[in-house]
């Protein structure tokens, strides 16, 4: 029988003893998404957020659907960057808050594989509906719909490589009260380089231009964060939590 703690932690015990890993993941991505569905502000806030930013930005440069048009890939990329910001500062707070993230970095696996159902589930409920529905912003832009796949594309990139960014500054700021301001001090710098790929791409699409190197840029940035992230998640975790 698998104790409450053990749940928690999403501990689960193949029948001769040992954790099933498969199992284990599974558990703990539909642990995190059910607790984001069941707070479902961590989910609607960053997209009133991207919307609200959307509205006001006509207000403050004008109705010139030319000019806002010609604006729309940098602002739709900052405003991104800005709502994967607010997830970040959420992503380990509450899991530490309880003693779950002690828990996890307790169990029989390396905590590099175990923070991954977390990143999961955060980028599922953040990042890709965030990418899903942003044509529909970019068309109060002016944003052309023939060019909507590539901002689809980049984000659902671009909102990963932030999130995973994101994770390592969130695992060193933990356990600091207080701890977002030096959190975006830590990772704003790290988002320049997606920032001008991204925007790169969707100025190219805007353009009848080439999106396709600044998106593989993008895709190479995943597969490093991919490798490299969990890892430096795991070190921060560990250091917040003084193991």
């Amino acid at each position: 029988m698998v104790s409450e703690a053990s749940n928690k932690a999403g501990k689960v015990p193949s029948h001769s003893g040992e954790l099933d890993v498969t199992k284990f993941l599974w558990v703990q991505t539909r642990r995190h998404l059910g607790l984001l569905i069941a707070s479902p502000g961590e989910i609607v806030n960053p997209l009133l957020f991207f919307l609200l930013v959307v509205i006001l930005f006509p207000l403050g440069l004008g109705p010139d659907p030319e000019q806002l048009a010609i604006l729309a890939p940098g602002i739709l990329w900052v405003v991104a960057l800005l709502a994967n910001l607010m997830i970040c500062m959420r992503l380990f707070v509450d899991d530490f808050e309880d003693g779950s993230l002690e828990q996890l970095a307790m169990a029989p696996l390396p905590l590099a594989v175990a923070v991954v159902p977390q990143l999961l589930a955060s980028w599922l409920a953040s990042g890709v509906i965030l990418s899903l529905v942003s044509p529909l912003f970019g068309l109060m832009l002016g944003f052309p719909l023939e060019a909507a796949p590539t901002l689809i594309a980049s984000l659902l990139m671009g909102t990963l490589i932030m999130l995973l960014l994101g994770g390592v500054g969130a695992a060193l700021t933990v356990g600091i009260q207080r701890g977002g301001i030096l959190l975006a001090l830590l990772i704003l710098p790290l988002y320049v380089p997606i920032l001008i790929a991204g925007t790169r791409a969707l100025e190219e699409a805007t353009s009848q231009g080439d999106p396709m190197v600044a998106l593989a840029l993008l895709g190479a940035g995943v597969t490093g964060g991919l490798v490299l992230a969990p890892v430096a998640i795991a070190a921060g975790l560990r250091v917040s939590l003084e193991l």
